[in-house]
């Protein structure tokens, strides 16, 4: 009974929706959405057509009652919103699955129920490139979705050559990386590519500093360049702060202490200060997560528990405009769930969210400065840039992804 209500109250303080990387959370019953390419967390959540490549998606849901989850998916244009083909269209089969695949938690202090599924599956098979909106609902409200999230299907047709200096057309003093690329597409025609392209930069994977409506700035044979864009130049930021609770039994990285509170496990970060003034090597993910538990006998993936984990910031005085927010693929964008907030008597900004056990990366943005007023920016940081090359000629109904890049930057390639 303790712990019901304690959950309650639990869920009731992260309540609102919820959001993760062009994912969307409409309930706080649901906890680490993940998906994953070919079993590899590194890559984005992207895959080829008519490839033997796969998605899976799984997710937990903090309780052990079974719900019947279904799910559907949805063919959506570069921006996000639904193009007007019927799931005939685009896809081989049904469009609305039950969610077969889940396993209950085990020895955990908070349980949960672990669902998953692949895509495509034998049920169905995607038929068009572009942009795929997931809906998982609960069958007994199938009126309102417990999350969306959005996979990519790549036809390639076009190569991008990629490039990040820091030698940027606004400044000099090393603060600052730029983005530049080519599309080559010498068997695939571009009649009109300022109106046909649909271009998208990520750094990082990030959402809040995105680049989209890119125009080239050189169109030649069989040939688009994209260079010397404002919109392009990035600020450099910081490497991601790390912290790891894969164990329940003593504190790792990042970590100060363990603490079973009843009914849950704490984990007290260590604290952390501003990073202005220097650049702090090192080797990180680029804001992603890996759910990992050292004591898990089997798989994490059920067997790994939840944490109230406690962020600490010191920073005196505070901001003087602006919200302070958690950023990594485990949260992003501007919530109400990862903002901080700052105490007076600590000098410190201060936020807790309840992660499952894992090794993560994080750092602070600012909603007025990005990382400047906490991590700062410094040419020599290790950023990931992904590029995204959507095509749609006149009286066509949607949005193919013709183009994928990543490109990473490198320390000795930046002069």
């Amino acid at each position: 009974m303790r712990r019901t209500i304690a959950l309650a109250l639990l869920t009731t303080a992260l309540c609102g929706m919820l959001r993760a990387q062009d994912t969307e959370l409409f309930t706080p019953h649901i906890r680490t959405v993940r998906l994953l390419v070919n079993n590899d967390y590194t890559l984005p959540a992207a895959i080829r057509l008519a490839s033997n490549e796969v998605v899976e998606v799984s997710f937990d849901h903090l309780s052990h009652e079974y719900h019947r989850f279904h799910y559907r998916l949805t063919h959506c244009h570069a921006d996000g919103t639904p193009s007007d083909l019927s799931p005939t269209e685009y896809m081989d089969g049904f469009d609305d699955h039950p969610i077969e695949e889940y396993a209950v938690s085990v020895n955990t202090t908070l349980p949960y129920t672990h669902y998953r599924l692949q895509i495509p599956n034998e049920q169905m098979r995607l038929r068009l490139s572009g942009n795929y909106r997931l809906t998982v609902y609960d069958e007994d409200d199938n009126d309102n979705p417990a999350f969306t999230t959005y996979i990519r299907v790549v036809e390639p047709q076009v190569t991008i050559a990629a490039q990040v200096s820091s030698d940027t057309d606004i400044d000099r003093n090393r603060s600052h990386q730029q983005v530049s690329f080519t599309i080559n597409h010498p068997a695939y025609p571009i009649r009109h590519p300022e109106s046909e392209l649909y271009v998208q930069v990520y750094q990082n994977n990030r959402t809040d500093n995105k680049v989209t409506q890119l125009k080239p700035t050189y169109i030649g044979n069989n040939r688009l360049s994209y260079e010397h864009i404002p919109a392009l130049i990035f600020d450099a930021g910081n490497e991601y702060r790390r912290f790891e609770t894969v164990s329940l039994r003593h504190p790792t990285r990042g970590v100060e202490k363990i603490q079973y509170i009843q009914p849950y496990y704490h984990a007290t970060l260590r604290t952390d200060l501003p990073r202005t003034q220097n650049y702090s090597y090192d080797q990180d993910r680029n804001g992603r997560y890996l759910i990992r538990s050292v004591e898990a006998e089997e798989n994490s993936d059920t067997e790994a528990d939840y944490l109230l984990t406690h962020f600490t910031l010191l920073c005196d005085p505070p901001l003087a405009q602006g919200e302070l927010h958690l950023q990594g693929n485990f949260t992003d964008g501007f919530t109400d769930e990862n903002r901080l907030t700052y105490n007076n008597q600590t000098h410190a900004y201060e936020g807790t969210l309840l992660l499952k056990q894992g090794a993560y990366n994080y750092q602070y943005l600012s909603t007025t400065g990005g990382t400047l007023p906490i991590e700062g920016n410094f040419f020599e940081t290790e950023n990931e840039y992904l590029i995204l090359v959507y095509h749609r000629t006149f009286g066509e109904r949607y949005d193919r992804l013709i183009g994928m890049q990543r490109v990473t930057t490198a320390i000795d390639r930046l002069q």
